[in-house]
């Protein structure tokens, strides 16, 4: 190398001693090259396949959490064969990772609205998939949704009903809460003024919901900055 010289020690080793900083610098930029470049290019290349799985608006970066999420989905795209035709031209939004109750995490993981049918599709079984690979936090998908002001007074611009604050929190709501369909509402208002709006959700997908009724309500809560709760409707036993 130009930049140093060789030189022996005493007991006969040789080494390579940089002539000036600049050199030290290049050296040891070309020893890591050398050392790690197969495994940091194998690296990059699943990276890189692993990005199409999420596509973020206004280009921007991924996080460290959504690419790992954005990993999960690549992983059971490409070894889940259960899933491998589903998944193959869908992807994520975002995700974010979220205390829910008590010692309780979430995974809430936003999809394209476009694609929330496709999403739906495979819900239960993907959902399922997701949660094995983050052991011990629930997972969520929610569409990707806009809220519009409303238009200035006098303005000919009419707001689309689906795009207003309460039409987008019901939607949410659905979304936080599928497969189970919402059967009934009621409010229950407090003395200090609050209120507490209780859901009602169809028995028939108890087994895949019940034991995400905290998380649905902590989710719920910290998306909308809205409290609710959720319980099953008492059947009478004929």
């Amino acid at each position: 190398y130009r930049g140093a010289s060789l030189t022996r020690d005493k007991i006969g080793l040789f080494s390579l001693v940089p002539r000036n900083p600049k050199s030290a610098a290049a050296i040891c930029k070309l020893f890591l090259a050398s050392s790690s470049a197969p495994k940091a290019k194998q690296l990059e290349n699943k990276m890189f396949t692993a990005r199409k799985k999420i596509q973020k608006e206004k280009g921007l970066e991924p996080t460290e959490f959504e690419d790992t999420v954005a990993q999960a989905f690549f992983d059971l795209e490409n070894g889940n064969q259960e899933l491998k035709s589903d998944l193959k031209d869908l992807y994520i939004n975002s995700a974010i990772q979220m205390d829910v109750a008590g010692n309780r995490k979430a995974v809430v993981i936003h999809v394209p609205y476009r694609l929330r049918k496709a999403f739906r599709k495979i819900h239960v079984r993907l959902v399922r998939e997701l949660e094995k690979k983050f052991s011990g936090k629930d997972v969520v998908l929610i569409a990707t949704r806009r809220i519009l002001r409303p238009p200035k007074k006098g303005s000919a611009v009419v707001r689309p009903r689906s795009r207003t604050l309460t039409a987008v929190h019901d939607a949410i709501l659905e979304d936080v809460v599928y497969p189970a369909e919402i059967v009934g509402k009621r409010i229950r208002y407090r003395l200090d003024g609050s209120k507490l709006m209780k859901i009602f959700l169809d028995p028939k997908e108890r087994n895949n919901t019940e034991y995400k009724l905290e998380t649905f309500t902590g989710v719920y809560r910290k998306l909308c900055g809205k409290d609710v709760a959720f319980e099953y409707p008492v059947t009478e036993s004929a």
